[in-house]
């Protein structure tokens, strides 16, 4: 028996289309998942698709609102209409905005609320109903994996994210919730856990971390400095804790956070 096998599951990810989503995407589906992606943008969506059609992975794309709870129920419909299921749900889709960070030139008193506000949508509440919408539909199946993306802002105060911070940490709270909420009146096949990357370059955060030049800025050097393995993250080094805690080989792991950070939780910085 194969524990690591997961041929055929259906693999919903929000934010797939992004670096560490699409990354994650080819992976599961080199490894026999049939993939579907949900994005807000549709033409986006499509080019993901098609390069993993191009490779021979099944795969589907549904433009969907993983804010707004109809949205994500249209989009479940047409999964099912496809596949008929959803075994693994990795809400992926998350993010950070300017008016919600502290520059060293403010305090937490410039801190915009309505930014705030929307960066934690995003995360939090981003996760919340897509974990309900297809929740629902493992609760009937009993069973299903669910697979959050925390941050390592949630167990080290970094500098400036406040709003990030915030957000993944209501997130992972959520996670350890729903795991228990799932396991003790559904099933003990549904499974709800996160992981935490830690630094990896993305289109997001790429600007703050290196220069034009493609050197490490300021904040780049900080971050390597209290990286053990003094480097960033490849995106591809999500796929193998992604697909463990996805596969019967963490069968009975729930409400867990798994780090994967090149040791920066576990350095002290001295």
């Amino acid at each position: 028996m194969n524990l690591f096998n997961i041929k055929d599951k259906v693999a919903v990810i929000t934010g797939g289309t992004g670096v560490l989503g699409s990354s994650i995407a080819e992976h599961l589906a080199a490894s026999g998942a049939k993939i579907v992606i949900l994005g807000r943008n549709q033409e986006t969506i499509d080019q993901s698709i098609s390069t993993l059609k191009e490779n021979g992975y099944e795969a589907l794309g549904i433009a969907a609102d993983i804010l707004n709870k109809k949205s994500l129920e249209a989009a479940r419909e047409k999964i099912i209409y496809h596949y008929g299921k959803v075994d693994i749900l990795l809400n992926a889709a998350g993010g950070n905005m300017p008016g919600a960070t502290i520059t060293d030139e403010q305090t937490i008193f410039d801190l915009s609320m309505d930014a705030f506000q929307t960066v934690t949508d995003l995360n939090l509440n981003g996760t919340v109903l897509p974990s309900i919408v297809f929740g629902e539909l493992m609760a009937q199946q009993k069973e299903g994996v669910i697979v959050n993306f925390s941050s390592m802002t949630v167990e080290r105060a970094v500098t400036r994210v406040v709003g990030y911070s915030a957000s993944k940490a209501g997130m992972e709270n959520f996670t350890r919730w729903m795991a228990v909420e799932m396991a003790t009146k559904f099933s003990d096949k549904i499974r709800v856990n996160a992981i935490a990357p830690g630094f990896f370059i993305g289109n997001q955060n790429r600007k703050l971390l290196t220069n034009e030049d493609g050197s490490y800025s300021q904040r780049g050097h900080s971050i390597i400095n209290n990286t053990p393995m003094k480097r960033f993250g490849e995106a591809n080094e999500l796929a193998g804790a992604i697909h463990f805690l996805c596969s019967d080989a963490s069968q009975f792991i729930t409400g867990i956070v798994l780090p994967v950070d090149g040791g920066f939780s576990a350095f002290s910085g001295v």
